[in-house]
């Protein structure tokens, strides 16, 4: 009888024990296909514009990249995933735009598109359009892709070969973008942009705020110097949960070749002085990327990384996601 119970006990206890992991797996795989069918942004790159390794360096920054694909590191730029309508959108077309987009495609497990839906363009700046080429009809030969533009950079692209060629043939359908008029993607996604200012030889140029369903983001890749810009930087990080913001170099020290004042823009060391009394909280959401081939912050183990990680902020590095 006693050995009876025993067994008994046993049983029960290995039945609880299955039921428990049984569960905990369906748990996990409820919270995994939730993450997978809702909207997040991906970082798809994180150079400035000529990549890193960039041509003609010599530097030891980018000796060791030399044919090294490991060590490359994509032009900047973002995908805005909307799992749940199967759509994806790329924020700047970059010289990288195929590898961009592979990637962009693989992370929409909900669908099996090869192409985007959209393109948001920044500005023109060769980082930052230029990947439109892909869309002609040496390449991809795409048709009617809806290409986001403010009014000069339209202009720009009609007027200009080959980016002509692209509207005339209709590889791209350019829809017009109006300073802080927002576009709507879906029921729960919105994009609006905003002028920032930049070197601005051939377009205006734009960041853009993303509105998801439960969060928002800013997306500054470029921009001279916060305190150019009409708007203040540290009210419009208060109002966001993520800030991919302009780091293009993280002082002056490191462009010994140039003219650093022809090419502005906000140095880490500036932004780090301009932030340091946000609080913790606020100083998380700010995601810097966009690096020059000369940036220390490329190497996730360099002393720059480590006291940009070390003061609360944040580094953007490829093929992150964050949940919007």
């Amino acid at each position: 009888m006693l050995r009876m119970k025993h067994t008994f006990y046993l049983l029960t206890l290995l039945l609880l024990l299955v039921s428990a992991c049984t569960t905990t797996f369906k748990n996990e795989s409820e919270k995994s296909s939730t993450a997978n069918a809702g909207v997040s942004i991906a970082v798809l790159g994180t150079a400035q514009d000529a990549g890193a390794p960039q041509s003609g360096c010599k530097k030891s920054c980018c000796e060791s990249k030399w044919g090294n694909s490991n060590s490359t590191n994509l032009v900047s730029s973002l995908g805005l995933i909307d799992a749940k309508n199967s759509n994806t959108y790329l924020f700047d077309a970059t010289p990288d735009l195929p590898n961009q987009i592979k990637t962009l495609s693989d992370f929409n497990v909900t669908s099996d598109k090869s192409m985007v839906d959209a393109i948001f363009l920044t500005h023109a700046h060769i980082g930052h359009y230029t990947g439109l080429m892909y869309m002609g009809k040496e390449a991809m030969d795409a048709k009617q892709i809806p290409t986001y533009a403010m009014p000069r950079m339209k202009t720009f692209l009609e007027n200009n070969g080959p980016w002509d060629q692209l509207v005339s043939r209709g590889n791209i359908k350019i829809k017009v973008l109006q300073n802080e008029h927002t576009v709507r993607l879906s029921e729960n996604l919105e994009v609006t942009p905003f002028l920032v200012p930049h070197r601005d030889e051939y377009s205006e140029t734009v960041g853009y705020k993303i509105l998801g369903p439960n969060k928002t983001a800013l997306f500054i890749p470029d921009i001279d110097k916060w305190e150019k810009w009409e708007k203040d930087v540290i009210t419009e990080i208060n109002k966001v949960d993520y800030a991919f913001l302009d780091a293009t170099f993280f002082s002056g020290k490191e462009m010994n070749n140039r003219d650093i004042s022809e090419i502005p823009h906000p140095f880490v060391v500036e932004s780090i002085e301009r932030f340091k009394d946000l609080s913790p909280l606020e100083k998380n959401k700010i995601i810097f990327m966009h690096f020059n081939h000369t940036n220390p912050l490329l190497n996730s183990q360099s002393e720059e990384s480590k006291l940009v990680l070390a003061e609360g902020f944040r580094i953007a590095r490829k093929d992150t996601q964050f949940e919007l």
